[in-house]
């Protein structure tokens, strides 16, 4: 699968995109029919770990995620643990020329039951995705 590669620009200071990229219960928010559940106690650190649940009823789709690196508030690493949904995700922070943060928000999206003749579909949904999730997230 290729990596997906988002970069993004924003006005705000890094400490406030930490805040808001790293509010996992944000990111469910922003994809249609999505909720997140915390497993683990705050703070976030490496070991917390959350899912993000997609579906209606019973017909459900969970993203487990363990934080493996936590390096506030410049690089936040993910590992996907699911039986179905596997991979990474990073996000990293950097200052922005002029003022402002500069987002890398790369993800390596695994769906086990797809065949990886489907890879570039799942990429081009989950680039499409992921960045509209972002815009959300960074949005006043």
């Amino acid at each position: 699968m290729p990596v997906i590669r988002i970069i993004r620009r924003t006005p705000l200071p890094p400490a406030e995109v930490w805040r808001r990229l790293t509010d996992w219960e944000r990111h469910g928010e922003q994809v249609p029919l999505t909720r997140t559940i915390i497993e683990t106690e705050p703070p976030t650190r490496a070991g917390t770990r959350f899912t993000a649940r997609t579906g209606v009823g019973s017909i459900t789709l969970d993203d487990t995620m363990e934080v493996v690196v936590w390096e506030p508030p410049r690089l936040v690493r993910l590992e996907k643990r699911g039986r179905t949904v596997t991979g990474w995700a990073e996000i990293e922070l950097r200052p922005a020329p002029g003022g402002g943060t500069e987002v890398h928000w790369r993800e390596d999206l695994r769906l086990r039951p797809l065949p990886r003749v489907l890879d570039p579909l799942v990429a081009r949904a989950g680039h499409h995705l992921f960045a509209r999730a972002l815009v959300r997230l960074l949005r006043p």
